[in-house]
């Protein structure tokens, strides 16, 4: 029921660990991630404890075109003459590149297309293989074809050279030629110059306001009073000993503190004209286990309910509070209707040294069933404040930086969080082809990109504040820790029989592991102030 708030601790996004996806899916080749799905994960030696982040890049070294990618030959041709190349700058970290290629170029590449047709031409009257006369190859094969052959070759040829200019910034997969075909055919000719643009998305630059801001970084960390560890400890003991116990049913009196009811709640809203009054069906459900010492609801809920008989139905009004998770009922009056089906109460056995094994296997008294479940929530405390901590942080740098995210890194990530959140969708609820392909449709993903725009957009700029102080600062990482965890990756994606590449997976490893020196530095260096809610 949706009454209920959620007492589990809820941070935002920060950064998670790298592992194989939890089911093989047919995806969509527009959502089919170029890379390994990644998340950060914060390493130490003597634990990890997990922060969502689904991808990083530090400096995109993956993710980087090198000129040899964009041809189809395993190394950049030799030209005759240079070409020439202008670059500009565009909006969204783009750079277009104005390439201008020498007539000498277009000419030795009309040449080697007369020279490979030759070779595989079967022209009437002339053994495979021979030299035959240009114009009667021309003829055969087709003006319009050759041209277009050496369009293509000059293009082949021409744009690994074009794109040196930008190797080691300009993003892979992201680079298009922006000049119609159909006008390169026009304007070509083997004595004159061939002119197309190409445009490229490039690693942004990081701008810090103030400049080196994240050195003098003060953060105010909020930590949730659930994660108190004593209070933790006290209501886990408690938990504990009522499941030694059990429910008897109550006949002779209402609903108190400690009890378990079996209820049918509805509800409408309260509006000035009672006609306009509509049902709320997030807040409706028959037959509600409601622990009352358990559930978390709506405030002035259990108070109203507090008396209320088997068989007995109660009508009040209460307002969903503004920190309320379904925003549309935030400030919402409602009128709500609670029927008892059913009310038990718990027979407990005495808390004594008795229960001592049930209560925590291992001890034998009671005080060392609350000192080892103290332990224990000491230690979930602290990950929770670390945690905090470090989303508190990247928060934080987030504000502090200016940087133009070119569409296509927004559009990777994007695809990879919707991508992730596609096969856990399929791992939970075994869609059907059809469902899938609904899901995975152009449209739905563009959807949830829009709809995402903002987090998506956060998520970016704190990985590349990241990276940009990881390289700042010089940090560095143990050697070992690499390879270890390189070797757990792989292990992993075996285990649930995924594909992957090995240099990819290093290479996330590598980001993983900096993003953790990164949290690391700046805790040290950080003015933090710790307040609880």
């Amino acid at each position: 029921m949706e009454l209920l708030s959620s007492t589990a601790l809820h941070f935002k996004p920060s950064l998670s660990r790298l592992s194989p996806l939890s089911a093989s899916v047919p995806v969509s080749n527009h959502l089919r991630p170029k890379k390994i799905p990644l998340n950060y994960q914060k390493l130490t030696s003597s634990r990890r404890f997990l922060i969502q982040r689904p991808l990083t890049r530090r400096n995109f070294s993956y993710f980087f075109v090198s000129a040899s990618a964009v041809t189809l030959n395993p190394e950049m041709d030799n030209l005759p003459a240079d070409i020439e190349v202008t670059e500009t700058k565009e909006p969204s970290s783009r750079i277009r590149l104005s390439v201008k290629v020498p007539p000498v170029v277009c000419e030795d590449c009309y040449k080697r297309v007369i020279v490979e047709l030759m070779k595989k031409a079967k022209v009437p009257g002339f053994r495979p293989g021979k030299n035959v006369p240009e114009s009667i190859l021309v003829n055969y094969v087709g003006k319009k074809k050759v041209q277009r052959a050496t369009i293509e070759s000059i293009l082949q040829r021409t744009l690994p050279h074009a794109m040196s200019s930008v190797t080691g910034r300009a993003l892979r997969d992201s680079f298009r030629i922006v000049t119609k075909f159909s006008e390169m055919e026009q304007s070509y000719s083997p004595i004159d110059f061939l002119r197309y643009d190409v445009v490229v998305d490039v690693a942004p630059e990081v701008k810090w306001i103030p400049e080196n801001g994240y050195k003098n970084l003060k953060v105010v960390v909020e930590i949730d009073s659930d994660i108190d560890a004593q209070r933790a400890s006290e209501e886990e003991l408690k938990r504990r000993h009522k499941t030694l116990g059990s429910l008897r049913i109550v006949t002779d009196r209402g609903i108190k503190i400690g009890d378990v009811a079996v209820l049918d709640i509805s509800a409408t809203t309260i509006e000035q004209d009672k006609s306009n009054a509509k049902t709320i069906p997030i807040s409706e459900s028959k037959g509600f286990h409601f622990d009352t010492e358990g559930d978390s609801v709506i405030p002035g809920f259990l108070d109203s309910i507090i008396g209320i008989q088997r068989g007995e139905t109660m009508s009040f009004a209460l307002v969903f509070p503004e920190s309320w998770k379904q925003e549309n009922l935030r400030g919402v009056h409602a009128q709500f209707t609670v029927e008892c089906k059913e009310l038990f109460y718990r027979d407990l056995p005495e808390l004594n040294d008795s229960l001592a094994e049930r209560l925590f296997p291992g001890c034998t008294s009671l005080d060392q069933v609350r000192e080892s479940l103290l332990q224990r929530c000491k230690e979930v405390e602290q990950t929770a404040k670390e945690q905090a901590t470090d989303n508190a942080i990247l928060d934080q740098l987030c504000k502090m930086i200016e940087v133009d995210i070119p569409q296509s890194l927004f559009e990777e990530q994007g695809r990879q969080l919707y991508g992730a959140k596609l096969l856990e969708i399929q791992a939970n609820r075994k869609l059907n082809e059809e469902q899938l392909a609904s899901l995975s449709s152009p449209k739905a993903v563009n959807e949830y990109l829009e709809r995402r725009r903002e987090n998506i957009t956060t998520m970016i700029k704190q990985t590349l504040a990241v990276g940009d102080i990881f390289k700042r600062e010089n940090l560095q990482y143990p050697t070992e820790d690499l390879v270890k965890e390189v070797e757990k990756s792989i292990a992993e994606f075996k285990r649930h029989k995924q594909e992957y590449d090995e240099e990819r997976v290093k290479e996330q490893v590598q980001e993983i592991l900096e993003g953790a020196k990164v949290l690391e530095w700046l805790r040290e260096h950080a003015d933090i102030q710790y307040i609880t809610r």
